[in-house]
């Protein structure tokens, strides 16, 4: 009930209030206890409100609340617990099992494509090591997003291993060894003086030198070239494989069946191509298709997910870089740029047509490949993308019509 509504009697009861008191028949202070009350009294009122219509504002309530579903990423919910669990991976997930038992752990070294499970192989061993108890206190994770440069070797890296560590043993289901555990994850993505920097060679050489009784360090990576020869040499170098298909196709099978997705044969193959052997990018597909497009996934769906370049306009861009004609080859790039398709993806997917095509001779296609490794260090530099797409269709037109790599001009 709006409180506007009782303004009117709460008005005339104090004006008839006011009289009396005025009067002297009320002794000093009786009037503001009325006032005081008559207000109280008022506020109760306008907040109570029949059972009725409490019973259908509840209602109401119960029917307007949204439904919330799980918003946890199914790369999290599915990433294996222990590292017997990880796929494709027999070599490392042996030798790595009989560390566990015996409880020595060297420092260590993961390198591999991504999603191939370096990390998730890396969490696993601390995890079985330590168990939810001391995890916290006894592993410093840290990734190429937190600032890790010299400041954070001297600071945060050298105070934690510098920690000592209670050394009795410990009764209970994880052996919990006397060290603790600095991972590294994504190490070759760390800045390019930050690394490269003799400073910061020596202050995480040292650290490792110094405190290797209580610390071990775990360090992960796509490319072992990108890591300094004074770290790489100190640690245990595991090489995690791609991904088969098979292996993949079983496991996002396995997802599936927990879903309740349903994928055929097609779009299990094509989740695998599009994916790369990357098992981690395959899951993120997966669950955005299912987001989405609902329970029932096709080919085509996977494909619109993924962002993946349709092969009809690849093929396309390559019949007119065939036919020779430049303004026709140049209305397709502009047709590719104009529908939003990344020019990187684009190159990658090219790539594969030129080697695969049987009609190009082993001198045009290295002509071709040169071009387009020159063109996708310039789109990681942040080149304009038609313009490298453009280049691209001029090296193809004048690798296919034989035509010389410079012009020359006379004056």
């Amino acid at each position: 009930m709006c409180y506007a509504l009782q303004i009117g009697p709460f008005i005339r009861f104090i004006a008839h209030l006011r009289p009396r008191v005025i009067s002297g028949k009320r002794q000093k202070g009786n009037f503001s206890f009325a006032l005081q009350a008559a207000t109280w009294k008022l506020f109760t009122r306008s907040r109570a409100k029949p059972s009725t219509e409490l019973g259908s504002e509840r209602s109401e309530e119960k029917t307007m609340a949204p439904v919330l579903q799980s918003s946890q990423p199914w790369v999290e919910k599915y990433r294996p617990k222990q590292v017997k669990d990880v796929a494709h991976q027999d070599e490392v997930v042996r030798v790595l099992t009989n560390t566990l038992e015996t409880s020595s752990c060297p420092h260590m070294l993961f390198y591999g494509p991504p999603g191939t499970g370096k990390t998730t192989t890396a969490l696993a061993i601390a995890h079985q090591l330590f168990g939810p108890e001391h995890y916290k206190s006894r592993v410093l994770e840290l990734n190429a997003s937190d600032d890790r440069g010299i400041n954070v070797v001297r600071t945060k890296i050298k105070d934690f291993a510098a920690v000592a560590v209670d050394t009795r043993p410990h009764h209970g289901n994880y052996p919990c060894p006397p060290f603790k555990i600095i991972i590294l994850d994504e190490a070759d993505s760390m800045t390019e003086d930050a690394q490269a920097s003799s400073l910061l060679q020596n202050a995480l050489r040292r650290t490792m030198e110094t405190y290797s009784k209580v610390t071990r360090f775990f360090f992960i990576c796509n490319y072992i070239s990108r890591i300094i020869e004074p770290l790489a040499s100190r640690c245990a170098k595991f090489r995690f494989k791609p991904l088969s298909e098979e292996i993949m196709s079983s496991r996002i099978l396995h997802i599936c069946k927990e879903e309740g997705i349903y994928l055929d044969d097609e779009a299990v193959s094509t989740l695998g191509t599009i994916s790369q052997g990357d098992l981690r990018r395959a899951i993120t597909y997966l669950q955005g298709a299912a987001r989405l497009y609902g329970s029932s996934i096709s080919s085509n769906d996977l494909i619109n997910v993924s962002g993946v370049v349709p092969q009809s306009v690849v093929e396309s861009f390559f019949a007119a870089c065939k036919s020779g004609n430049f303004d026709k080859a140049n209305k397709e790039v502009n047709n590719v740029i104009s529908d939003g398709y990344p020019v990187s993806q684009m190159v990658s997917q090219l790539f594969d047509v030129v080697v695969e095509a049987d009609d190009i001779s082993d001198e045009q296609k290295a002509r071709i490949c040169k071009n387009m490794g020159s063109v996708d260090k310039c789109l990681v530099d942040g080149a304009d993308e038609y313009l490298q797409l453009l280049d691209i269709a001029s090296n193809i037109i004048k690798a296919l019509h034989n035509m010389p790599e410079e012009f020359t001009y006379e004056c």
